[in-house]
């Protein structure tokens, strides 16, 4: 869901420059401003760090053993394109977006709190599903003891802030940019 909507934003935003190119509305240059800034604040907060995250948690783990992240069960109602469509090709398409577009980031500091602030609620959504229904979302955290879970969540945060790292430098390496 967050890449479709950080693409759709994508989409948006070029439109929105081709349709506003030439006009002298300041009005509208005020509000491609925002959208841009939008784009750019999802890319560097949410779609870097969560699809590079997905990608390399999803396949790491399926590679071990997949019945902990993708039970062979849901081959049965979800079709293999799907899947990668879900975990694997949003990191090519995130790249290529990275390459394509520069993309200016937040400051340091509210950007790995925006990261924290994201993960940690997905995290509390996740135990929130699991006290409502009583099934985890992801059949591995049925195999972690309490206290493991709550070491195996902190290096989800801490691994995924690492991640809004590499994009930092990543997008500065491809675009010559020094903060």
């Amino acid at each position: 869901v967050i890449q479709a909507v950080f693409f759709g934003i994508c989409v948006l935003t070029d439109l929105s420059s081709l349709l506003t190119k030439g006009n002298d509305s300041q009005e509208q240059e005020r509000q491609l401003k925002k959208l841009i800034a939008l784009r750019d604040w999802m890319m560097a907060v949410l779609a870097f760090p969560v699809g590079v995250f997905v990608v390399t948690m999803f396949w790491s783990i399926y590679i071990y053993d997949r019945e902990l992240v993708y039970p062979k069960l849901l081959d049965n109602f979800i079709p293999a394109w799907l899947n990668h469509g879900m975990h694997t090709t949003v990191l090519p398409f995130v790249l290529i977006e990275m390459r394509t577009t520069h993309h200016q980031y937040p400051s340091r500091s509210c950007g790995l709190a925006a990261v924290c602030t994201f993960a940690v609620g997905y995290i509390l959504w996740v135990c929130w599903i699991h006290h409502v229904t009583g099934v985890w979302v992801y059949p591995l955290l049925e195999h972690l003891s309490p206290g493991v879970k709550i070491i195996f969540f902190a290096a989800v945060t801490v691994i995924i802030n690492i991640f809004y790292l590499v994009g930092e430098v990543l997008n500065n390496y491809i675009w010559d940019t020094q903060k």
